[in-house]
């Protein structure tokens, strides 16, 4: 067992806020009772999902300073005038992947000499990631697509999910929900993915083979998930390797085009490295067989792959259209012939509570003790992006990012 150790649970400072925590009252009560050395301490705030008596009554303390602590954790991105030199952060940083929006928030923990971890990147020894909203991404995502579809469609509109005190409420709204056939294209296999269908099995839709998809009509809801090879090839014609799409993207190409002109709602929830292929360009959906009308694009990669997500929208105002000829952003549900977007980039905020909790126990599970030990099996490691203001090796590849020569 390690020395004492002490965490600081977050404010999220992000703007739009989050009112997700990455460990809730009762998350933080069992973490205390599991190790002995290590205590807890919770910034106030107003806009977080449980109010900080639900913290108090269980004994945790409520401490605004938290530069006496050894590790920090939050949620989504740490707003740059709030940053604490030389502590260890952990959080959704949303670096890695060179993101052009969030250059500034890593040199700014570059320059106060910080360690970054990124829950994105803890995984055990095969790859496999061991903590993530993905689900409640995925279940909210394909909610949205609902919605949007219901509109667009001028079916009864449904109740946003942030409205709701919980999923269980959630569910009960879709038991009334009535949608026309459609088909739906579901991109990814992994938890987000699997929240989408979650939803779409709770309206009724059918899951169908990709040939059938693409060669059959139906008179119901019907939805097809795609994995990588689905909709990628190898530019040189061999066969699907997943160590070759996992280690060298670049050396494939997009297949997807024939879905645009069958699905009509695409949910994405694919995981997509920078070097990946796009799915399509400008100017496949301003072609005329270009049938997708809405597009819930759940992991939300700016640029990425999706060449309409063009922002990420926000809780408060989720959804923008897509004019394809004119390739410009419009007001939702202004035009017939637009792609109505929906780019929320934090999605499982919608329904905060039943996230949170999911995600603390995850935390607990298989991350906190890796740091609260010895990392023996190197968990912590592979998240490091900066140790002590510097890139880690397995991140060296964005110094040209973060020294602008990219």
């Amino acid at each position: 067992m390690t020395n004492k150790i002490k965490i600081g649970i977050l404010k999220e400072t992000k703007t739009p806020p989050d009112r997700r925590v990455a460990l809730p009252p009762k998350q933080v009560k069992i973490l205390m009772e599991k190790f002995d050395n290590v205590e807890v301490v919770v910034q106030p705030s107003d806009i977080r999902c449980f109010k900080d008596e639900e913290y108090t009554k269980l004994g945790i303390i409520l401490q605004e300073d938290i530069s006496n602590c050894d590790l920090l954790i939050g949620v989504k991105e740490t707003k740059i005038p709030t940053i604490i030199p030389n502590k260890t952060y952990i959080e959704f940083a949303h670096i890695a992947k060179k993101q052009p929006h969030n250059l500034p928030l890593i040199r700014a923990f570059t320059a106060n000499k910080n360690t970054l971890i990124d829950y994105e990147y803890f995984t055990d020894k095969k790859g496999v990631r061991l903590v993530a909203f993905g689900h409640w991404a995925g279940i909210v995502g394909a909610y949205n697509a609902l919605r949007a579809l219901s509109i667009k469609e001028g079916l009864t509109a449904l109740k946003p999910a942030n409205q709701m005190h919980d999923y269980s409420e959630l569910k009960a709204v879709l038991q009334t929900v009535k949608i026309p056939a459609k088909k739906f294209i579901v991109t990814g296999g992994g938890r987000v993915a699997g929240g989408a269908v979650e939803i779409l099995t709770h309206i009724g839709a059918s899951e169908v083979t990709t040939e059938d998809f693409l060669g059959k009509s139906f008179n119901t809801s019907v939805y097809c998930r795609l994995d990588p090879w689905h909709y990628a090839k190898h530019k040189k014609g061999n066969e699907f390797v997943w160590d070759n799409w996992v280690n060298n993207p670049m050396d494939f190409e997009s297949t997807f085009l024939p879905y645009t002109k069958k699905a009509d709602v695409m949910i994405a929830c694919h995981y997509w490295d920078y070097r990946s292929p796009h799915f399509f360009t400008l100017e496949d959906m301003a072609s005329p067989d270009f049938n997708i009308s809405v597009i819930a694009d759940v992991s939300c990669d700016i640029p990425g792959p999706i060449p309409s997500t063009i922002k990420a929208s926000t809780i408060a105002d989720p959804f923008y259209d897509f004019n394809p000829k004119t390739q410009k952003e419009e007001p939702a549900f202004s035009r017939k012939g637009n792609v109505t977007m929906m780019t929320i980039d934090n999605l499982p905020g919608e329904l905060p509570r039943d996230a949170s909790e999911f995600f603390g126990n995850l935390l607990i599970e298989k991350v906190l003790p890796h740091i609260l030990c010895d990392d023996c099996e190197q968990v912590i490691e592979r998240a490091t992006i900066l140790k002590n203001g510097i890139l880690t090796k397995n991140y060296s590849y964005l110094q040209d990012f973060l020294d602008g020569r990219e």
